[in-house]
């Protein structure tokens, strides 16, 4: 928002300060009291207050110009305020300036210098408006998906989680075949308990089998169960997940490890909702919705024959894509508070190294990690050292190519002299890339 408020009650210095900003493309509106421009404040928008400091013919006290930098800061905390002053003691200026006014520019005052101070206050403005915009939009999309939809105690921040929950909430109830892929650790199985929470077989039971932890000639098995004898060792017979999924959610994680007669049957039970025990002839009928998981590339493993292609097909009716905790770094510090459940804190230099870490084993390291330090810490605080970070990165210097340091966003911003473009650029990021960042390190340009 390029409008200005001026405030002063010598009229040469309002008509000068209005054509040196409109010179600049900058609207700006003049008032020439107090009570003139806590008028306008409520009658339009403004994205920056130029005021004077003295109001009283002969006087120095400030009283006026302090007053009324207080009566605008309780109207609008977040308008950025530059003071104005003639006096040759500054004191009670830079005690605004602590109090929260922008900058103070002593009269006659320099015009490149006064453009650049209003040119970069306006931009850091309008990024943190852009910032609460984001924020409120994530708050309010967050806030309709958990009214709508059962969150089965996922703990997420990132916009990628928040896109995916939302696809995941829309698939839910149609009781169709999902896959999901996505690497190792990432919580794959959350996202399918997420699933099963919102269909319409929630009160159903929701049953797991990881198809990569047994060995081939077990699967079956597992799957559709066994009468007595059916193998060496089975003495009674046994429920398979089929069965106990009744009425309710089968999730087949490392699906591609799944070996191909197993996947004709599977394919089988798919198509009608019939399948065997192992070793008896009774056909059996089950209500079952199929959910699957998998971090290998199944397109590839259908060219090569690992895979049947109209298994996958039947698999992938919709496949949902969870990202690597790497490109959801919003996720991190949430995720990491959850797994320490309030039995330490984490120093600052920790909070860092959990942002710059790349987590390559995903959730699942990242609870590792916070879980040790946790037992490590004894109830004190948890340092790199005790999250196993600190080698990693070291010395305490956390940075990648990827995601820069809170340090280092602090500094960029510093040399642009405040102008989050120019800071972007020099971090190779984009304007609202930056803004995310900055939201993220809680900075308030």
């Amino acid at each position: 928002m390029r409008r200005v408020l001026i405030i002063d009650d010598h009229p040469s210095v309002g008509q000068a300060l209005e054509l040196l900003l409109s010179l600049h493309d900058i609207e700006a509106s003049v008032a020439a009291s107090p009570a003139e421009g806590l008028a306008l404040l409520e009658t339009r928008p403004f994205g920056l207050v130029i005021q004077d400091m003295n109001f009283t013919a002969d006087t120095t006290s400030g009283e006026e110009g302090e007053a009324l930098f207080r009566a605008i800061r309780a109207k609008r905390p977040d308008l950025p305020i530059i003071l104005l002053t003639a006096w040759t003691r500054l004191d009670a200026a830079v005690a605004l300036v602590k109090a929260g006014a922008a900058d103070y520019l002593a009269k006659p005052w320099d015009d490149a210098k006064l453009v650049a101070t209003v040119e970069n206050l306006l931009e850091l403005g309008e990024a943190n408006r852009e910032i609460a915009q984001l924020r409120e939009a994530r708050r309010e999309r967050r806030a309709a998906l958990a009214r709508r939809h059962d969150l089965a105690g996922l703990v997420f921040a990132s916009d990628a989680m928040l896109n995916l929950l939302e696809l995941a909430g829309q698939i839910a109830a149609a009781p169709v075949p999902v896959l999901i892929t996505g690497p190792n650790g990432a919580g794959k199985e959350c996202v399918a308990a997420f699933v099963h929470a919102n269909s319409a077989a929630h009160d159903g039971p929701f049953v797991a089998l990881n198809c990569g932890a047994l060995p081939a000639d077990l699967i079956e098995a597992e799957l559709f169960g066994s009468d007595s004898g059916a193998y060496t060792g089975a003495a009674k017979a046994r429920v398979g997940r089929f069965e106990a999924a009744d009425g309710g959610t089968l999730f087949l994680d490392e699906i591609g490890n799944l070996p191909l007669a197993g996947q004709v049957k599977l394919l089988r039970v798919l198509e009608t909702g019939q399948f065997e025990r192992l070793g008896s002839s009774k056909t059996r009928h089950t209500r079952v919705r199929v959910l699957s998981a998998t971090n290998a590339d199944l397109r590839a493993m259908v060219r090569s024959g690992a895979f049947r292609e109209d298994l996958f097909y039947r698999l992938n009716l919709i496949e949902l894509k969870l990202p690597p905790l790497a490109e959801r770094r919003d996720d991190v510090l949430p995720l990491a508070e959850h797994f320490l459940a309030g039995r330490a804190r984490f120093a600052e230099t920790a909070r860092e190294a959990l942002l710059a870490h790349r987590w390559p084993g995903n959730v699942r390291e990242l609870k590792n990690a916070v879980e040790r330090a946790s037992l490590l810490c004894q109830g004190g605080e948890i340092t790199p050292a005790l999250l196993g970070l600190e080698e990693a990165h070291g010395n305490g210097a956390w940075r990648n190519l990827d995601e820069p340091s809170r340090d280092a966003v602090v500094a960029a911003l510093a040399a642009a002299g405040g102008v989050v473009s120019r800071a972007a650029t020099q971090l190779g990021l984009s304007r609202q890339a930056l803004y995310r960042r900055l939201e993220r390190y809680g900075i308030t340009p």
